[in-house]
């Protein structure tokens, strides 16, 4: 699970971009399209699973102390992982793995064996000393037995069963990226759709078993809490060992090989700035959580899945964008080319507004019902989870563009092999959300934190990409700043109409025959007229300001228009 702590998306697409180094990369530019394809194929699959694996767990475990405690559990072995190994994967290992491949006279093997044996040790230390841990790390995100939503007792016996993924998340990163040293991208790209249908599974058995799991008493041999927490477990050993049979094909052979190598040293100022970056999230998301926790029961949760709710078109819409511009952008950055670099910048950001600016606007206005609807199964809906859920999302929508333009923008940095930037940008959003963090509970009922808290997060994003601009130019010269603000307002101006226009509609059909309606009936007729109401808007009104982006969409439809009326 991503959290908003951790860096900026390490996902396969990104572990492409950082293997291609520059003077090889045009013999490899057909096989990367290849890659990148694929790559975008995977992801796309693994957002919809994912999306699908945690519908289920809302569905069984509803929005309460029971979900709050499992995902701050869940999260933390993905925290310790970043901070050990995740972060300065990308940025640090996978280079020197193709450097040792090109330099070394045995092609890299005794450097990976070396690098697999001291990294397997750290990441086996990182997990019992974790464990032993637990419960200090529990009530570092939740906070003391005097929070009344939270459970730390549960949380911390959730940890214990899910900690140990810590070893198998860093073995996994590991094996993929000697995979991809070897331009071996598929089964990395593949293996977390398989993780997600081991937990679709076991959700399916958790649910199957007769009883609740206790909250107070906490009783860690409880069969339903071993089933959820082991299962899950299990999702990310299968994600790690899949990868297994791939790394015998490309024909590495595992040896225990001891000792340090010198060029680890010397990417240690990088890692460190990495690590840096990770570390200063997760204060904001330890502040986060700590508000969450001391609200209503079930904001932590609620909060969460908005968040992921929003990470959805991002991952479909935004990382597939990026997945063709990336590679481009390295080469360019790496051989100097600076105009080129600020070119597919600007492209980027102007087509990340195109995609998702109009679904800012219609999460804004359906939002509520989204959660409602889609979060209608189980006990998702008790207590009214789903359609708080539902306001969170609304109130968080306007957050999803400057996110995607802020995660561009760290990715030019790194490019530009500057890992400094990044973490002072990430450590000026976290001072500007920290503080409206902790006026939330200060301003709104205890029910409305978590509006407050996602509000919040988006917010912050729109501080980062004004920042991330402005550093930008100070790097790069001019970046081509109001060509991407003009896309932008055409843009706005047609999706506000849009939905606008939209929201009209849905207020005719709740005026209307919809009155005698269960509420998830009524969510899903809001969606389907939202869809069709908004769709064709938008496309009319971007025809109509005139988003230059889309001439050659125009004008493809055009011509499949004449040639349609030939045949007739």
């Amino acid at each position: 699970m991503t959290t908003p702590g951790t860096p900026p998306e390490r996902d396969a697409e990104t572990v492409v971009t950082a293997s291609v180094p520059g003077p090889q990369a045009d013999r490899r530019t057909q096989s990367l399209g290849r890659a990148s394809s694929l790559i975008a194929t995977a992801s796309l699959i693994s957002r919809i699973t994912g999306f699908l694996r945690h519908v289920a767990l809302a569905s069984v475990l509803a929005f309460g102390v029971l979900n709050d405690s499992y995902i701050v559990a869940n999260t933390l072995p993905n925290i310790v992982y970043e901070l050990l190994l995740g972060g300065v994967l990308t940025s640090v290992m996978i280079p020197l793995l193709i450097r040792a491949q090109t330099e070394d006279a045995d092609g890299g093997e005794t450097y990976t064996c070396r690098l697999l044996t001291m990294a397997g040790v750290a990441l086996l230390g990182a997990t019992v000393v974790a464990m032993i841990t637990a419960p200090l790390l529990t009530r570092l995100y939740l906070g003391g037995a005097g929070a009344d939503a939270a459970n730390p007792e549960l949380a911390t016996a959730f940890a214990l069963l899910l900690l140990p993924q810590i070893f198998f998340y860093g073995l996994g990163a590991l094996l993929g990226a000697i995979l991809n040293s070897h331009r071996v991208f598929g089964p990395f790209a593949w293996a977390p759709v398989l993780n997600n249908v081991v937990v679709l599974a076991v959700v399916a058995v958790f649910y199957a078993m007769p009883g609740e799991v206790s909250l107070d008493p906490v009783r860690m041999g409880e069969p339903k809490l071993l089933v959820l927490g082991l299962g899950t477990t299990l999702g990310i050993v299968v994600q790690a060992l899949v990868l297994v049979p791939a790394m015998r094909r490309v024909g590495f052979r595992y040896r225990p090989v001891w000792g340090w190598d010198p060029r680890l040293t010397a990417a240690g100022g990088l890692a460190l700035w990495v690590t840096a970056y990770v570390l200063i999230g997760q204060a904001g998301y330890i502040v986060t959580t700590r508000v969450a926790a001391g609200a209503t029961e079930g904001s932590v949760s609620i909060y969460t899945y908005a968040w992921l709710l929003l990470q959805v078109p991002y991952g479909i819409i935004g990382v597939s964008l990026l997945t063709a511009l990336m590679p481009r952008m390295s080469r360019a950055a790496a051989e100097g080319r600076d105009a080129d670099v600020v070119a597919d910048l600007s492209l980027g950001s102007r087509l990340c507004a195109i995609a998702l600016l109009p679904v800012s606007v219609l999460l804004t206005v359906v939002g509520p019902a989204v959660g409602v609807a889609v979060f209608a199964l189980g006990r998702a809906g008790d207590g009214g989870g789903n359609a708080r859920l539902g306001v969170a999302i609304a109130v968080s929508a306007f957050g999803l563009l400057p996110f995607a333009v802020v995660m561009l923008q760290l990715r030019v940095f790194y490019a530009l092999t500057d890992s400094r930037t990044p973490t002072l940008i990430q450590l000026a959003v976290v001072g500007v959300k920290v503080p409206l963090l902790l006026a939330c509970p200060v301003l709104l009922a205890p029910e409305q934190v978590v509006f407050g808290l996602a509000a919040a997060n988006s917010a912050s994003f729109v501080f980062g990409a004004v920042l991330g601009q402005v550093l930008l130019r100070r790097r790069l010269g001019p970046v081509r700043t109001g060509e991407v603000l003009g896309t932008v307002w055409r843009t706005a101006v047609a999706s506000a109409v849009s939905g606008l226009i939209t929201f009209g509609a849905i207020a005719l059909l709740i005026s209307g025959p919809t009155g005698d309606w269960s509420n998830v009936a009524r969510a899903w007729a809001v969606l389907c007229v939202a869809t069709v109401t908004f769709i064709p808007a938008t496309t009319i009104a971007m025809r109509i300001v005139r988003v230059a982006e889309l001439e050659p969409l125009w004008q493809q439809l055009a011509r499949l228009a004449k040639r349609h009326n030939r045949r007739r």
